[in-house]
């Protein structure tokens, strides 16, 4: 694909991007997209063969820029638990931002497609940031910064934390005072006393 063709496919996605913010991923039609993108509908056909696959590409473009900007965020002599601080200080942002968010449609998605393992980003961005949680809270008891005997397991179960709450701030609500209480307890569950 040529640097034009790029561009191209990068700006659908990122103006898809907004469409599914604004409906949700059921209600997205290709059409809609077409409208959004002020493309015909044979130029989007060229690069996308159903709302599905525009998603995934969506999906893919939110974890790295999420990506970019956590790892742009670390200074060189950031410890385990800044690290660590940080990174959940990122998740609050994103638990209490209610709008231009694509959780509804990341769940609507997820509930309507079953996709083999290797096509399931979700599991393999929760996946992931277990594998970083835990390295970060194996090097965090090794300094003496946490307590842990469990390492993994504390790392998933942060992970199941943070996903319940991300379903909770799209279904119940949630304050920034109940995620702080969260974010706590997860902290002294380390032994960080703050």
């Amino acid at each position: 694909m040529g640097e034009k063709s790029l561009q191209k496919k990068k700006y659908i996605v990122e103006t898809a991007r907004q469409v599914f913010v604004r409906k949700g991923f059921k209600k997205v039609t290709m059409k809609d997209i077409v409208e959004a993108c002020e493309i015909s509908r044979g130029g989007l056909y060229l690069y996308f063969d159903n709302t599905g696959d525009i998603f995934l590409e969506v999906l893919k473009l939110e974890s790295q820029e999420a990506d970019d900007v956590f790892s742009d965020s670390i200074t060189e002599d950031a410890t385990a638990a800044d690290i660590l601080i940080l990174f959940l200080t990122e998740q609050k942002k994103e638990l209490l931002r209610r709008q231009n968010t694509l959780t509804q449609a990341v769940y609507e998605f997820y509930f309507e497609n079953e996709l083999p393992k290797k096509y399931n980003i979700l599991k393999k961005q929760f996946d992931s940031a277990v594998k970083i949680i835990q390295k970060l809270i194996e090097a965090g008891s090794e300094s003496g910064e946490f307590s842990c005997e469990d390492c993994e397991g504390t790392a998933r179960h942060i992970m199941f934390v943070l996903e319940g709450l991300k379903i909770s701030a799209q279904t119940i609500g949630v304050t920034s005072q109940m995620v702080d209480r969260e974010l706590l307890y997860i902290m002294r569950g380390l032994g960080v006393e703050t």
